[in-house]
């Protein structure tokens, strides 16, 4: 596929999923916008891909947002693609122990800020004639998720939000899908997981393999098994569909309880 000329947004890109996305963008001819809250994971970014742009950005907080979309807008004058991909974890445990703060940190991030990415971005979009939101949801936003309240909270959140935005921006030749990962290898996952054996009681290795006892594949997937969709539903072959929860997760069966 290729994105020659396209000009694209990425949020979390300092490292994993996104950061990957990223690096696939540009070797298929785009121009990226990389954000990320963590200024040192933009600088490794930078080094390696001098090319990139980067800006720093919460994307919960509504005034870094709007300057995130100010740089894209400057520097790659207009926007034809945002992958969405900023979110956190969030506290693991029963309900009743969750805290109001870190209840709104998860929301906060995870859909306070696919919100005001969309929304700062829909204009540009527009501007444009067609384009592409991707944002990123979980497998816990289509299956609850035992001791995951805010997280799940969010997710299933972002894919209604991913599905009024695809039946406002259809007839502006806009296509908005949410990509639901399984577990994807990596350090995120490997943090999650020794969380959440931590609230449950259970090694470390135990919960990884219950994660991958929950699909049919038996398996985690990969960063570029995530990228993939996401290419795909933002090229011109994937440019119908739209609306959709998509998940790569190698089917889930259940969620470890």
């Amino acid at each position: 596929m290729s994105f020659a000329g396209k000009r694209v947004v990425v949020t979390a890109a300092g490292r994993g999923i996104a950061r990957r996305a990223v690096e696939r963008y540009v070797e298929a001819g785009a121009r990226v916008v990389a954000s990320d809250v963590d200024a040192k994971a933009l600088e490794r970014l930078k080094a390696e891909h001098p090319g990139v742009v980067t800006a720093r950005a919460d994307v919960s907080d509504e005034g870094e947002v709007n300057a995130l979309f100010d740089v894209a807008a400057r520097e790659l004058g207009g926007l034809d693609i945002l992958v969405s991909a900023a979110g956190i974890g969030g506290a693991i445990g029963p309900a009743e122990d969750i805290t109001l703060e870190a209840w709104h940190r998860c929301l906060g991030i995870n859909l306070d800020g696919a919100f005001l990415c969309a929304r700062r971005a829909i204009p540009m979009l527009k501007a444009a004639g067609r384009g592409s939101i991707v944002n990123f949801s979980s497998m816990s936003g289509l299956y609850p998720n035992f001791h995951r309240a805010p997280y799940c909270a969010a997710k299933f959140a972002v894919i209604g939000l991913t599905k009024v935005l695809a039946m406002e921006l259809g007839p502006h030749r806009i296509n908005v899908n949410a990509v639901c990962p399984g577990p994807v290898e990596g350090e995120r996952m490997d943090e999650i997981v020794a969380a959440e054996g931590k609230a449950r009681g259970k090694a470390a290795d135990q919960m990884r393999a219950e994660y991958a006892k929950a699909s049919s594949m038996r398996s985690f997937v990969s960063a570029d098994d995530i990228v993939n969709m996401v290419l795909f539903v933002t090229s011109e072959a994937g440019r119908h569909v739209s609306g959709q929860a998509l998940a790569i997760d190698g089917h889930t069966e259940s969620f470890a309880g």
